[in-house]
């Protein structure tokens, strides 16, 4: 737990940032890769600390990086 508290919003923070830079240069579909990690931990942190506005903004991010990892696949 001491993990979590400590380097998981600051990791998630970096994959997020990093997907964002990704994406401004056109560097797909890794963007998706990186930005989606990122939502993926701080979801994770939210849960965790029980912050609701945490989970509302990243939590409601997911679907959003499935539709796009699907069709990268399809």
């Amino acid at each position: 737990m001491l993990f979590i508290k400590k380097y998981l919003k600051w990791i998630s923070t970096f994959l997020v940032l990093t997907g964002i830079l990704l994406t401004n240069l056109n560097i797909y579909p890794l963007n998706i890769y990186f930005h989606g990690l990122g939502v993926v931990g701080w979801t994770i942190s939210g849960l965790l600390l029980k912050d609701k506005a945490i989970l509302t903004n990243f939590g409601l991010q997911i679907p959003l990086f499935v539709i796009g990892i699907y069709k990268i696949i399809f």
